[in-house]
């Protein structure tokens, strides 16, 4: 059970279904938050009840109160079936892939897609004897003209978390399903808060929870959410493979949900007012964030989201490795890291093209990734425009 409000609850807003949904007080003696359970062994009290195996929970790695408890908030956002929480953002990637595909099969993925999604294509699945080509990000309905017979599922990611095309979800469902393939996105930047992808067509949802859901960069999750269709195989998918998130872990996920409203609309408001301001610098070529007029993908992002998240990309004017060595290795209060989504900043020089293959990266310049956190924004400027203040110089 819930403690949220039987009445009225389709009109609940999010704030209220973040911070009632999944918690059943009345289950655990009267304490507001659904504790850390921790185990192995679940006990039967009689042989009946272990032959008829029907009992809320039998084994713990199948999940626990702590467990379902962050499963039952993000079913609510993502107006899914169901959910599973699992130990990180690369393993929803895999059980969402494996629970569409079999060998022989075709895969086709968003040539912006998150990197590790990548290698487990080009490497695991590769060896299971299913082919994997990439398309271009922003090729919307083109995609049917991609479509083999054996296609079985697409992988987007919207918009990719290095250089942020936003990918026409509707189109791409339209096509996969005339396929009879599946659509899997990767929902991570925005979180179901600002966009819904299986309301767009989507069969299956993912995230890399350790980001936006957890918020405080001390634990490492994901989630994978499907339609009733779809559900089966995800399910049979992750027992199989056995991926479980412990009820430490999953209390993490819990605590972070209950303030996701509040923490994405300051990024939100954060990351709009570094990026306008990075717009009017000499040394940046380019600001690359959807939610901007000058993004060419901002017209979709309007019509399919209804908010930006922390994260957005940045090139600066070309010049060498020492430049953009005295632009981040000086930085106050920016920091270098491979995550995002937690309290701190974080800015990071990446090279995309290293990994692209459908739509080569052609900007010049340096690019960086940015997440703005919840630091003071004037605090943020000054440490940005020291640094460029150095770039320049070194340029």
């Amino acid at each position: 059970m819930t403690d949220t409000p039987a009445s009225s609850t389709g009109q609940m807003a999010i704030e209220t279904i973040l911070t009632h949904e999944g918690r059943s007080p009345e289950d655990q003696f009267g304490f507001v938050n659904t504790p850390v359970y921790r185990g192995s062994t679940v006990l039967f009290k009689t042989l009946s009840d272990l032959e008829d195996q029907t009992q809320r929970f039998l084994y713990g790695r199948a999940g626990n109160p702590t467990t379902e408890s962050v499963e039952a908030v993000i079913t609510r956002l993502e107006g899914a079936h169901a959910t599973k929480l699992v130990p990180s953002g690369l393993a929803a990637i895999t059980i969402a892939l494996l629970a569409c595909l079999k060998s022989g099969d075709d895969l086709l993925i968003s040539d912006s897609a998150y990197e590790p999604g990548r290698v487990f294509a080009d490497g695991f699945l590769t060896r299971m004897g299913i082919t994997t080509r990439y398309f271009d990000p922003r090729i919307g309905a083109g995609i049917a003209e991609l479509m083999l017979p054996n296609t079985r599922a697409v992988l987007a990611e919207s918009p990719g978390s290095l250089t942020f095309e936003v990918q026409d979800i509707p189109a791409l469902a339209a096509a996969a399903k005339a396929n009879g393939a599946r659509l899997i996105v990767d929902n991570s930047w925005a979180s179901p808060l600002y966009h819904q992808p299986l309301k767009l067509g989507a069969d299956i949802v993912v995230h890399a929870a350790t980001k936006m859901f957890v918020g405080h960069s001390d634990v490492l999750a994901g989630t994978v959410s499907a339609t009733e269709e779809a559900w089966a195989d995800v399910a049979s998918t992750r027992t199989l493979l056995g991926f479980f998130t412990s009820g430490d872990d999953a209390y993490l996920v819990a605590r972070g949900l209950r303030t996701l409203s509040i923490r994405m609309e300051a990024h939100q408001q954060r990351a709009l007012d570094i990026a306008r301001w990075l717009e009017a610098q000499d040394e940046v070529a380019e600001v690359i964030h959807p939610a901007l007029p000058s993004h060419p993908d901002h017209a979709l992002w309007k019509r399919d989201f209804t908010g930006s998240g922390s994260l957005f990309a940045f090139v600066l004017k070309p010049a060498p490795r020492a430049s953009v060595a005295a632009f981040v290795d000086q930085m106050q209060i920016f920091s270098m890291g491979y995550s995002w989504g937690g309290y701190e900043s974080l800015c990071l020089p990446v090279k995309p093209g290293k990994a692209r293959s459908a739509k080569p990266w052609s900007h010049e310049g340096n690019l960086f990734r940015i997440h703005v956190g919840l630091e003071d924004v004037d605090d943020l400027k000054r440490d940005l425009a020291d640094g460029l203040e150095r770039y320049a110089r070194s340029r």
